[in-house]
């Protein structure tokens, strides 16, 4: 079972278990977050439907970050204009735990967990 959600204004096509990386979302209260706005779903595999207002997908929060640096040059040839700007854009990892429609509900009972534990490696000097 699958769903395409909106989120930020970009589509995600998710499924229980799935992490996505969503643009910052404050409104989450207990580290829970619903999406509402959900544009397809599949009961089944080769099955795609339109979905009616019962529709909804759930997730948890899994971490909150700020990506990778870009970089905005603005530039105007011959009239010695540059201007150079940086950019991070803030994320929420979110965990896809349950897609709900008419009265049926797909749910990953068991996620992996990351493992703690880190080898050292050893440095030839």
């Amino acid at each position: 079972m699958y769903a395409v959600i909106r989120s930020g204004g970009k589509q995600y096509r998710v499924a229980p278990g799935d992490v996505i990386r969503v643009e910052s979302q404050s409104e989450a209260q207990d580290g829970k977050v619903s999406f509402g706005d959900v544009l397809a779903v599949s009961g089944s595999e080769g099955q795609i439907g339109k979905p009616g207002a019962d529709v909804h997908v759930s997730g948890e929060i899994v971490e909150q970050g700020r990506g990778a640096k870009i970089l905005v040059f603005h530039y105007k040839r011959k009239k010695q204009y540059k201007k150079l700007r940086g950019h991070r854009q803030g994320y929420t990892a979110v965990r896809i735990t349950e897609i709900a429609f008419d009265g049926r509900a797909s749910r990953r009972l068991s996620f992996p967990r990351k493992s703690r534990s880190r080898r050292r490696l050893k440095r030839k000097w």
